[in-house]
């Protein structure tokens, strides 16, 4: 091994020595106690299945929608236990998983889907604040980074683009001195600056305040109750749990990740990881050597790309690069540790920071993200409309679960609204094909994005034909 490269890796061996493998969100002395299982049967208006944000967020705008309604929610194992507990807290007002990805869709729906998705985390902000959520709600704002010089261009012409749609408002483009001003790092070349459009929250700390806002409005929570099957019951259904079922009028599924009960919907999403390191807090002198006075969220602009935060006591989660689809698309245990990613992620991140050598890693962990074709949410109903559904925000659910709950709700209410209304809810992503195709494309689509970073952003043949079908995999 030359010399280098074993300084690299004694560096991060040495910074990953004592981390910890579980989320570091998780890893909190105030994480409320689990709830009783449901035992027995129960009958409800509204059964919610699942108890990350899209179940809660449900659950709580039904009861506010209207206080009379009864509502049940069931979760598998504790509330907030998988995506809603590990990510990295990044609370977007975009639906559409960014511009480019809605202009490239729906078009004519932009300028309202951009209304909506900042009406929607200004109602977040509104709703930490009405049920005294602590939850480090910072409305900081994001920072898209370019750190190859083709980022730069290609970033400048995606402000022309958004300016040219109307959709520029708040985004600011930075040129290298001014993105280094903001914080520091010697791979900044460039940035666009969204000022609203993202707030930074500590997001296990959401889902237990949104649990705690749901039994003070009357919901009555079972934890360790996974809902094993779905049918129809005369004018309601009934769902299975193991040791009861749970008769309703109308059920919301906001399993995500995990297989529908509606067998058709398991086609659209599949699981993908992606993993995460927090540091150990920096010191005043270590975090003036970095700037970062204004706190934003960052992440570059590359296909496989870093996503990257300072938590309330100075901590830096470092995430994303690696995306690691396991085959068959199960969701297991064992796939949220993964030390080749970590030790990628920590030679990546002392080289963003090198002026932060020596900083240790304290935590280190993985989670499935429900994936689908088009990297925004889809809905939909089953049953007579008796069960609404919404998955597949492609690791943008912390802001946009909220609306996915407004739309299963409306869904419910057989009204017509602004939101059911958008073709982005009538209409379906391309769903995967089985396997052996979905591992195989999968695994040749994310080659080709890393060959699309190595050469000057140009995407080769397999990626033109992915967008030209709809399939684009430009995140």
């Amino acid at each position: 091994m030359a010399a280098g490269a074993m300084n690299r890796r004694n560096r991060w061996t040495a910074s990953l020595a004592d981390a910890q493998p579980v989320a570091y969100w998780l890893d909190d002395p105030g994480r409320p106690a689990a709830l009783p299982a449901l035992t027995g049967d129960e009958r409800c208006d509204l059964l919610v299945v699942g108890g990350g944000y899209s179940g809660l967020w449900t659950a709580l705008l039904a009861k506010e929608r209207d206080p009379g309604r009864d509502v049940v929610l069931v979760e598998g194992r504790e509330t907030g236990w998988a995506a809603s507990g590990r990510n990295g807290g990044f609370c977007a007002a975009s639906l559409t998983h960014g511009a480019a990805n809605g202009l490239a869709r729906w078009p004519a729906e932009m300028r309202t889907l951009e209304e909506l998705g900042a009406a929607n985390l200004d109602a977040i902000e509104a709703a930490v604040a009405r049920h005294g959520i602590d939850c480090d709600f910072e409305r900081t704002g994001e920072l898209d980074i370019a750190t190859r010089p083709h980022q730069v261009t290609e970033l400048r012409e995606y402000h022309a683009e958004l300016t040219e749609a109307g959709l520029a408002d708040g985004l600011e483009l930075l040129d290298a001195g001014q993105t280094r001003e903001q914080v520091d790092s010697p791979t900044f070349l460039g940035a666009l600056y969204d000022r609203r459009g993202v707030a930074m929250l500590n997001p296990a700390k959401l889902v237990w305040g949104l649990k705690r806002a749901c039994l003070g409005l009357g919901v009555r929570i079972y934890e360790n109750t996974p809902a094993t099957g779905l049918a129809a019951d005369g004018a309601g259904l009934a769902v299975r749990t193991p040791y009861g079922r749970v008769f309703a009028r109308h059920a919301a599924l906001g399993t995500n990740v995990f297989p529908s009960l509606v067998r058709r919907v398991r086609a659209y999403t599949v699981p993908v990881y992606d993993y995460a390191l927090m540091t150990e807090p920096l010191s005043a002198q270590q975090l003036a050597s970095v700037g970062w006075k204004n706190r934003q969220g960052l992440g570059d602009s590359a296909n496989q790309f870093h996503y990257f935060r300072l938590s309330a006591d100075n901590r830096i989660l470092w995430g994303g690069y690696d995306a690691i689809y396991p085959y068959g698309g199960k969701v297991r245990a064992e796939h949220d540790q993964r030390p080749e990613t970590f030790a990628k992620l920590a030679d990546h991140f002392f080289t963003c920071f090198p002026q932060l050598e020596g900083l240790r890693f304290t935590h280190a962990w993985g989670g499935a993200i429900d994936t689908c074709s088009r990297f925004s949410a889809f809905f939909g109903t089953a049953l007579g409309g008796r069960v609404a559904y919404a998955a597949g925000y492609t690791g943008l659910g912390v802001g946009a679960t909220r609306f996915g709950a407004d739309v299963m709700l409306d869904l419910l209410s057989g009204e017509r609204t602004e939101r059911t209304e958008l073709e982005m809810v009538r209409k379906k992503p391309l769903p995967f094909p089985p396997e052996p195709f979905a591992s195989t494309g999968i695994a040749l689509t994310k080659w080709s994005m890393a060959r699309a970073d190595e050469n000057g952003g140009r995407r080769n043949l397999w990626l033109k034909a992915m967008d030209s079908v709809g399939l684009g995999f430009d995140s």
